[in-house]
């Protein structure tokens, strides 16, 4: 029993050491599955705090599981996408919980000018889950619809460096 009520206790002093975005000079990096129509795939994030409530960043995904009916029609280009990206850290602002962080932003890729909303929660100070909804705003050539012109949602692993 004294064992047990240890663990909870380092446990618990390890949740309130999470802290979901710290500011100036924080690291994130996030792996995870990406899902839209006709494809699901591999998306990696990081993501650099430049101040209190302020980060910019890199996030690719890739294709990987494409329906059949497309598949032949796709190379290595379709499927591959690259974001620089500008996030808006909420976390501290709505101070729901000091381990969530709340950030919609922008970003410019090789496919289009868009939005994402998402949010993080961190049950350690290493450790958290993220969600993540992009959607395009300006797409360079109408005639593409195909991955990541748009609406994907992603949601995996967060991490901090």
């Amino acid at each position: 029993m004294k064992k047990l009520i240890v663990i909870v206790a380092l446990l618990a002093a390890g949740f309130v050491n999470a802290q979901a975005f710290n500011g100036k000079g924080d690291q994130k990096f996030q792996v995870g599955a990406n899902f839209q129509d006709e494809a699901t795939g591999l998306n990696l994030t990081y993501d650099y705090g430049l101040g209190e409530n302020i980060s910019v960043g890199l996030s690719s995904s890739y294709a990987l599981g494409v329906d059949d009916v497309i598949a032949d029609l796709t190379d290595f280009g379709d499927r591959f996408d690259l974001k620089a990206r500008f996030n808006a850290n909420l976390g501290n602002v709505i101070n729901i919980d000091e381990n969530f962080d709340l950030y919609p932003g922008l970003s410019l890729s090789l496919k289009n000018f868009g939005g994402h909303v998402g949010t993080r929660y961190f049950f350690s100070s290493g450790f958290g889950l993220y969600a993540e909804a992009a959607f395009p705003l300006a797409k360079y050539d109408d005639n593409v619809d195909l991955f990541y012109n748009q609406f994907t949602f992603n949601i995996g692993a967060s991490f901090n460096l």
